[in-house]
Order: structure tokens, then sequence, then C-alpha cells
């Protein structure tokens, strides 16, 4: 491996070194290779990996716990209700203890410093399963899914319709990282986190990428290789439901929307999609959609990461 990673923690994509997130991506072609033709491959027989749920999910859970099965390991689920922390257990103290029981702790929570406290205690690899921050390991994957239908990544235009949340943050630095322009697309007031925004452009600098943000969706799409959506309604803004469906009524990524991309733009999605809202059925099971490829590849892309890290 050109770059030992053993030991370090998965918080941010702007965390990583350019050489860092290729190799994440070219060990996961390479496991993918494997689990496609059947191969057994176990380099963490006998490890353990904790999962920390406070946010619920499907393809997390799922694709971390096949994912460390599958390489030899074992995944031991753990929801806030199965923790001290629900009894006031300091996120320090957490850390402290699971690190003497396990050899990597994935976390999923809503408030990102405690991703940072968690691996600021811990002394196995943390890796940050999703916050309301940032979403790495989703954002991993898809690099890795354009990578596999468009052969590179450098010199590609993401367009990102939607709300400038934990997804956009995260594309942001994925995309400048990799020499990815991306384009954030969002009404006012709900635009990415300025710090982010900032942080993504110094790494775009290094790259020769382009972090733009504007708010006119059939504009962002104009020359697009790769259009994005995600729910306008993020898991814990349900009060703010009805209010984001007015202000986002003009971002829906429909056939409309993609008649303004290239002819050959593929159209992504973290899901679970809201079918209807941000994203219409014809396109999201039309023949543009890798939607579902992206799905997959977080198992694949999550197993490179467990290996090289755990």
């Amino acid at each position: 491996m050109a770059v030992n990673m053993k030991g370090k923690d998965i918080i941010s994509i702007h965390d990583l070194s350019r050489e860092e997130v290729d190799q994440i991506l070219g060990t996961a072609g390479i496991l993918k290779m494997k689990q496609k033709l059947g191969e057994i491959y176990h380099p963490l027989k006998g490890k353990s990996l904790g999962m920390i749920f406070q946010k619920s999910s499907t393809r997390t859970r799922v694709s971390f716990e096949v994912g460390m099965w599958q390489l030899g390991g074992y995944a031991l689920f753990l929801s806030a209700a199965d923790l001290q922390l629900k009894r006031g257990e300091t996120i320090a103290d957490t850390a402290r203890n699971l690190s003497r029981y396990l050899d990597g702790i994935m976390i999923r929570t809503y408030d990102h410093e405690d991703v940072v406290q968690m691996a600021k205690y811990s002394s196995v690899p943390v890796i940050n399963g999703l916050t309301d921050l940032l979403h790495p390991c989703q954002v991993l994957a898809d690099l890795f899914t354009i990578l596999e239908k468009k052969r590179k990544l450098e010199g590609l235009k993401l367009a990102y319709i939607g709300d400038g949340n934990n997804m956009a943050h995260s594309l942001m630095f994925g995309g400048a990282k990799v020499g990815m322009h991306v384009v954030i697309c969002a009404p006012s007031g709900f635009e990415p986190d300025p710090e982010i925004t900032r942080l993504s452009r110094l790494d775009a600098a290094r790259t020769g990428s382009t972090i733009t943000i504007q708010d006119d969706p059939r504009a962002a799409v104009e020359t697009a290789d790769i259009i994005y959506t995600d729910v306008w309604t993020s898991m814990g803004m349900e009060e703010e439901y009805e209010q984001r469906l007015k202000s986002f009524s003009r971002y829906q990524v429909n056939s409309e929307l993609l008649e303004k991309a290239k002819e050959d733009a593929l159209v992504m999605h973290c899901l679970p999609a809201h079918r209807g809202e941000e994203i219409t059925d014809e396109v999201i099971e039309g023949h543009r959609s890798i939607v579902f490829d992206q799905a997959e590849n977080r198992l694949h892309v999550q197993k490179a990461i467990m290996a090289l890290i755990m």
C-alpha cells in the first residue's frame, strides 16, 4: 500500500490527503472485485467494530455490518438506548471504555462535536458514519461510483441541487480534494456553512477545481456531468417540513431540469428519497440514474476504509 492509514480516524474528507482518498477508492475497487468473484478475504479476522447509532439508518447499518462480516470481523450494533450515554456518561468516558474492547468505532449522530470528541479520547480509529455537519463515507462512495461510470474525477462538474446540508458539505470537500468542479445550488437562507465553503475552496485551489454557490437550478446544471440531490428536510428538522416544501419548490430534479444538463449527465441521490419532492419517480427510475449503484458502493468503500485503518 502506498500510504499507511492504520489507526487513522475518518472524520472529514478535508482531513484526508489526495493520496489517501485515491488509496480508499483503489482499495474499494479491489475489494468489490474480490466480492463479485466470490473470493474470501478476511484481513480483519478476530477484530471488532462498535457501531453507535444515535440516528436511525438503513444503508449505514447494513453496509457496515455486512462489510465487517465479509472482512472476517464482527460488528456490534449499539443504539443510543443501549449505552450509558443516554444516562449522562460523557463521550470521553465512553470512548475510553469502548477502546478497551474494540478495534474500531463507527458513530452516526447529530452533533459533529460528538464524533470529534470520540476520536480525541479513543485509542482505536473512529469513523464518522454521519453527523449534521458531514457525511464523508457517503461521498467517498459517491466518488468511487462516479469513477466507475465516468472513468475519471478530475475536471468533471457536479451540480448539487437542494439544501446546503451535510451532504453538500462533504461533496464540496470530496470534489475539491479530487479536482472536481462542484456547484451547490440552494435557495437563499439554505446555503452551505461559510467555514466549510472557505475550507473546501482552499482544497480546490490546490487541485485546480472550483466551488461555486448559487441559487438558479437551471444555470447550475448547465454542462454538468453529475446532478446530485438530497432530501429537503433532513432528520431532526421535521418541524420545518411545510416551510421547506415552499422554499425548495423550484429545486426539484425532474426531466425538465435534466434537459438543461449534458446528454450523458448522471443522476445521484444519497437516499432515502422523498419521491415527488426533491426528485421525481421518472428520474430516479430513469436510465441516467445511478442511485442504487452508489448505494451498493457504500459497502465496498466502507470495507476499504475499515481494512485500511483497522
